[in-house]
């Protein structure tokens, strides 16, 4: 399966991308043509269209979670001929606030089934032979995933926001899984693990996404010390992972920078 990276906040020199914080991957795995997450702005389409990627031929679309830096492009998405089938978690089409401001999904259920097919699923779904949604991640490391971000809408009143919408995507290769994570509310270990069960496979190849490590407290030790555990091939924090949380990670695994453009074949 092939990669690119069509959002992040990094970009390379002499790349001439526009990048922006949030996050947008495109996928190739034979037949299936998948978006990952939009980012916030139409920056992945300005992107994609440098690099010659037709996003109006897209099998599916699939949301990490419903915060707008991963969510709200899906206002610039053009129509296409078909309706396009968006898979998430139910909780992504929940509104979200934090510190005043509303961060969730810009459109409503009703302005998405307009245009889209919903698919939603607290359950992991097979987007291919070898690409799964994991759906909703359990959290059972106990470092991670305890504290709310901000507040979500449950139909009567706000209550905290424990981020429970927050997914990844699993792929089985040859050399074993590859995590696709968004940022990872859910704890990029509690995803691992749920990812290893869910596929019945212990190996992981490679793992790329935002880790939510924005700040030095003992969550950064505590998950670069799973991470040596583990010991993936391709390690790629990138997004809302802190230079100094990568640091701290990189001095017990290695790391590997993944900028906007990038391309990577996972095996």
């Amino acid at each position: 399966m092939k990669l690119t990276v069509l959002t992040d906040n990094t970009t390379r020199i002499d790349a001439y991308y526009a990048g922006e914080p949030g996050v947008s991957y495109y996928l190739e795995d034979g037949d299936t043509r998948i978006l990952f997450d939009t980012g916030y702005s139409d920056v992945y389409l300005r992107n994609a269209e440098k690099m010659g990627i037709d996003l109006t031929d897209l099998t599916a679309i699939v949301f990490s979670h419903g915060h707008d830096d991963h969510t709200r492009g899906l206002l610039y998405f053009p129509r296409t001929a078909r309706p396009v089938t968006i898979y998430a978690h139910p909780g992504v089409l929940e509104q979200k606030r934090c510190d005043g401001l509303m961060i969730g999904m810009a459109l409503t259920q009703e302005e998405l089934e307009k245009r889209f097919t919903l698919k939603l699923s607290r359950e992991p779904v097979q987007l291919s032979e070898k690409l799964t949604f994991l759906g909703e991640i359990p959290r059972t490391v106990d470092f991670e995933g305890k504290e709310p971000i901000g507040e979500r809408f449950d139909g009567v009143s706000w209550q905290p926001d424990y981020l429970l919408d927050d997914s990844a995507l699993a792929y089985r290769g040859e050399e074993g899984l590859w995590i696709i994570a968004g940022c990872s509310h859910a704890g990029i270990c509690n995803i691992i693990g749920y990812a290893k069960k869910v596929c019945g496979e212990e190996r992981i190849c490679g793992v790329i996404g935002g880790f939510h490590l924005l700040e030095m407290t003992p969550r950064v030790e505590k998950t670069a010390e799973y991470l040596s555990k583990v010991r993936p091939k391709h390690l790629c924090p990138c997004h809302c992972t802190s230079f100094h949380a990568r640091a701290a990670i990189h001095g017990r695994v290695p790391i590997e920078e993944v900028c906007v453009g990038d391309a990577l074949v996972l095996r």
